[in-house]
């Protein structure tokens, strides 16, 4: 593990203590896994932008071409 220090609003300190004990962790677990997820969020969210980026509208098309015209389970209708 390694160590840093890092500046908060007292607000945002707080709020994050507070969370963390309702967690029953201790405020570094709390940060370390916020700080997960949102690197996780992030790096899905470039995925998603990759792979949009590479998408071809015809190739959906002719995807959906191939899919039969039915009417959806009763389970799957909006």
């Amino acid at each position: 593990m390694s160590t840093t220090e890092i500046k908060l609003p007292a607000e945002l300190l707080r709020r994050a203590r507070e969370m963390a004990e309702q967690e029953n962790m201790t405020l570094e677990q709390f940060a370390s896994s916020a700080l997960a997820e949102k690197m996780a969020a992030w790096k899905t969210v470039a995925y998603l932008e990759e792979r949009a980026a590479r998408g071809d509208k015809r190739k959906f098309e002719r995807a959906l071409d191939s899919v039969p015209d039915a009417e959806p389970e009763t389970f799957d209708r909006l």
